[in-house]
């Protein structure tokens, strides 16, 4: 006869391996529903953990999971680099994962994750809850950043989305633009759908024309914003001003603008989301919507350690701004205030 394992306790219980290991070696991030679960069936089934295995068990490994929407994103290869710069002070290294905007590698990267046993993870979430049921569920400590999913107590470290849009379309207006083109990203996001509702709402306080054409809906991939461009440019009523919620597609639309002779700055406003370093270098630079990605970085390690330790720190939303530069100048004989 075999002996019992702990896939058994699992499989009685309804929980994943890794929750029910969690519960028999007494780690603190677990429900109290998993917690009876797995106590119950380790006592009907006489389930006795072995010594060695529970040690290892308690064992770190000091590394922590990163996973990340898409590397070829400046914004998160930043963001990555201060991850992994602040979590060195911790003594930590760091497990990369890239998710390339989805779901369905997100979550293998996730099982790779937890059968390297990382200490804790960091992720900007893809999908919705019951996609990340696998991670919730094993009681790893988890921070989320930039990104967040609804209805889960995860701590998590995100942008002001609403801010740096709502200036961004009012200082567009403030120059003369009523036909200010939206490239949104997807709405299975919450960067997605918080900045496409702070685009609306922003139109509805001033007097810029709130045309669902206005509208076209990527997937925060160069490619879409490249296709946004080209669907709006082409409009019976093509926008004087493009926004772009982040900044792979405002490089896939500011391709586009060139292959078309468009002069960005002279033709066409542009405003981009995410202060990257090459947009500063473009001629005109870009007006663009910044925050701090440095300090998201810091401060989502920073709150990972203190899950690991058992706290439960509050989330922070850290503050966006536009920077002004060459790229939104007074409309030509428009009504720029």
């Amino acid at each position: 006869m075999r002996s019992l394992t702990i896939k058994d306790v699992a499989d009685k219980a309804g929980v994943s391996v890794a929750t029910a290991s969690r519960v028999l070696s007494g780690h603190p991030s677990t429900s109290a529903e998993a917690r009876t679960a797995v106590t119950e069936a380790a006592q009907e089934l006489g389930f006795r953990p072995n010594a060695q295995a529970r040690s290892l068990r308690k064992t770190t490994t000091e590394t922590i999971g990163l996973v990340l929407p898409d590397v070829r994103n400046p914004f998160f290869a930043d963001l990555a680099h201060a991850i992994e710069q602040r979590a060195r002070d911790f003594k930590y290294l760091t497990l990369f994962g890239n998710a390339n905007e989805s779901a369905e590698q997100q979550d293998r990267y996730f099982d790779v994750m937890l059968s390297q046993r990382v200490d804790g993870l960091i992720a900007a979430p893809l999908g919705d809850l019951e996609s990340l049921r696998s991670i919730l569920d094993s009681g790893i400590p988890t921070v989320f950043v930039d990104r967040v999913i609804a209805d889960t107590d995860v701590p998590s470290v995100t942008p002001d989305n609403v801010t740096g849009v709502q200036e961004a379309v009012r200082h567009l207006t403030d120059q003369g633009h009523r036909r200010i083109g939206y490239i949104a990203g997807p709405q299975s996001t919450s960067t997605g759908r918080e900045r496409l509702a702070a685009y609306q709402d922003a139109l509805a306080s001033t007097e810029a024309d709130d045309d669902a054409d206005l509208i076209f809906f990527g997937d925060f991939q160069a490619a879409s914003g490249a296709a946004g461009a080209r669907h709006l440019l082409e409009l019976a009523e093509p926008p004087t001003a493009l926004l772009a919620a982040d900044s792979l597609m405002s490089i896939g639309a500011i391709g586009v603008c060139n292959e078309r002779g468009i002069g960005i700055g002279a033709d066409l406003a542009f405003v981009a989301y995410d202060d990257i370093e090459a947009f500063a270098l473009l001629n005109p630079a870009l007006t663009v919507i910044a925050h701090d990605v440095d300090a998201m970085g810091r401060q989502a390690v920073e709150m990972l350690t203190q899950v690991i330790a058992g706290e439960t720190p509050a989330s922070v939303i850290l503050p966006s701004r536009l920077i002004i530069r060459g790229s939104t100048p007074p409309l030509p004989g428009g009504t720029a205030l």
